[in-house]
């Protein structure tokens, strides 16, 4: 099926973050843009308007200016917060290039990146300070400017709000620089650095028309309204959450609540009336096990079950009644909630069902930092379980020399695809061949066109037989189990027979493993959940795709910022 039959909307096409930031002034000047709280008990909001918005980047960008920064790196570390946003567009805005950098890094890290991307200014939270005043002692980098969002005594430090209150008078007094700036929305606008530890990281090249491409693809293919709130949990310094829910998202003109952090997430979709959110799916499926086990709690689930196949049969004929029947669900933890974006890795089927069932449209979507992210998604109207839906319009896709299955290498040729990897043309060489970005992972693409990823092609375990094992498949099966936090299958060196041995790390919750097998002590969980593989996993499975090992713990498993596991960390950790 061709995209203009699926494409459901027409959409404003951008071509810089300048038209963004016009379209803030022109369509949505005095609606809501930002509301948080500086503290998580605080019962006090503060709220944004686009015009205020507008106005604090218009402010922040005459101050930088006014410093000399044109066409320098401007780095920022925090958390999710308005300053980081504000930071954003003014560096952006401002003919600068912006380092967005991990705000979970280590002090050495963090250091290391500001030295590699040439910054010459950061703005940072507080919490940095230390690691900040150090670097500064020892003169390592090229920072001249330390720019502080909060108050701060150190006199080595410029504020956030000083800088502000600066550029407004300087605005006031006819200072018309930041007007004046003539953008080049083709060259590097944005500096972003790939997971991974500082000596394998790269540094991706990201212009203004990447990130606008992928923004009026994604216009053309969701329903995200102005009266949207949305909910900013996913760290900002991350390219899906900073294009879907903060640049995608106010282009459509919806708030942003920023979250009180992971543990207040329940209280923040209600609080401020959340309607939809980005996220990963090991989340959605935590969040998912404890509905479904509330609801197994209160002897609801079966009758929850049958109503949503009555429901799903009345969909069938244009009749969605899912809301209204299952709003006493939707009232216990998220009333408003109406829409989730979803991607990074594969999701259960169950769970997808799930928030369907409930009347939440779940849409998954496939994409990397390189391609600013997005490359494919469901819409409203085409979906195909187990799928990550199929290419945005205006993106290519297809598979790399596919076997007898059909699965192979993703490629794809978009306006969204990077400039290359900063400074490394052996890198850039590898991905971009002939016009195309090979992206590293396997997948295939059905008969009506929508693509399934299978995995990392890295990651792939092939055996001796040449049987190919995808760890991503077995590990979905694992995580459905109800004690079951997350899940790494891995293969391990067999001197014996000069194979693999299939293996399986599992991290279970102690509380619902407690629930599950209340008789049980700790020493016998190991054998517990190794005949639950055995009984329910392996048995799925033809026999090359067993799981022959199992390691059990509560502790998490080492992950990135956006709760992508670190393979080969804990398999180093593992191994040894």
């Amino acid at each position: 099926m061709n995209d203009f039959k699926r494409k459901l909307y027409d959409a404003d096409e951008i071509h810089s973050f300048r038209e963004l930031v016009a379209r803030y002034e022109t369509l949505y000047a005095d609606k809501l843009a930002f509301t948080y709280k500086l503290e998580p008990k605080s019962k006090e909001y503060i709220q944004k308007t686009y015009s205020h918005f507008v106005s604090d980047i218009k402010s922040l960008g005459t101050a930088l200016l006014h410093l000399g920064l044109m066409n320098k790196r401007i780095a920022i570390i925090s958390p999710n917060r308005y300053e980081w946003c504000v930071s954003y567009l003014a560096v952006t805005c401002s003919n600068m290039v912006v380092v967005p950098l991990d705000k979970s890094l280590p002090a050495n890290e963090l250091e290391s990146l500001l030295i590699r991307s040439n910054a010459e200014a950061v703005i940072f939270d507080k919490e940095y300070a230390d690691t900040l005043v150090k670097l500064k002692k020892e003169g390592t980098s090229n920072l001249a400017y330390y720019i502080c969002m909060d108050n701060t005594p150190n006199s080595a430090f410029l504020r956030f709000k000083d800088l502000l209150a600066d550029g407004q008078n300087r605005i006031e007094h006819q200072d018309n620089r930041y007007e004046q700036i003539t953008l080049d929305p083709h060259q590097m606008s944005i500096m972003l650095f790939t997971s991974g530890t500082t000596a394998i990281s790269k540094a991706v090249s990201l212009s203004q028309a990447n990130i606008c491409a992928d923004i009026y693809a994604l216009a053309q293919m969701t329903d995200i309204r102005k009266e949207d709130t949305f909910l900013s949990f996913l760290p900002l310094h991350h390219t899906f959450e900073s294009t879907c829910t903060f640049l995608y998202g106010t282009y459509c003109g919806i708030t942003i609540a920023f979250c009180d952090g992971l543990r207040h997430v329940a209280n923040n979709l209600k609080e401020y009336h959340i309607t939809g959110f980005v996220c990963v799916p090991l989340m959605l499926e935590i969040m998912y096990k404890k509905i479904e086990k509330a609801l197994k709690d209160q002897k609801k689930f079966t009758l929850i079950k049958i109503m949503s196949g009555f429901c799903n049969l009345l969909l069938k004929f244009g009749i969605d009644i899912r809301r209204k029947v299952m709003k006493p669900v939707l009232d216990s933890f998220a009333p408003d909630l109406r829409v989730l974006i979803a991607g990074g890795a594969p999701m259960s089927k169950d769970a997808i069902k799930g928030f369907l069932n409930l009347g939440i449209n779940l849409l998954q979507g496939y994409g990397l930092t390189e391609t600013s992210p997005v490359l494919a998604g469901e819409n409203d109207k085409y979906k195909r379980l187990g799928s990550v839906g199929f290419p945005l319009p205006g993106i290519e896709i297809a598979i790399d020399s596919p076997t007898k299955d059909g699965i192979g290498e993703i490629k794809a040729k978009a306006p969204t695809v990077m400039q290359g990897y900063y400074q490394n043309e052996e890198a850039t060489k590898e991905v971009l061949k002939d016009g195309w970005f090979y992206t590293g992972d396997l997948g295939y693409i059905d008969k009506d066109g929508f693509l399934f990823v299978t995995g990392r092609k890295k990651d792939v375990i092939v055996l001796k037989n040449g049987k190919n094992i995808y760890p991503e498949e077995l590990e979905i099966l694992i995580n459905k189990l109800p004690y079951v936090e997350e899940s790494m299958v891995f293969g391990k060196p067999d001197s014996k027979n000069d194979d693999l041995t299939l293996c399986a790390k599992i991290v279970y919750h102690k509380d619902a493993m407690k629930e599950q097998y209340p008789t049980k002590k700790n020493e016998d969980y190991h054998s517990t959940i190794w005949q639950d593989i055995r009984n329910t996993i392996n048995k799925s499975m033809p026999a090359y795709k067993y799981i022959r090992e199992i390691i059990v713990t509560e502790e998490p498993l080492i992950k990135t910022t956006t709760q992508k596991i670190k393979r080969h960390e804990e398999i180093k950790k593992i191994l040894g």
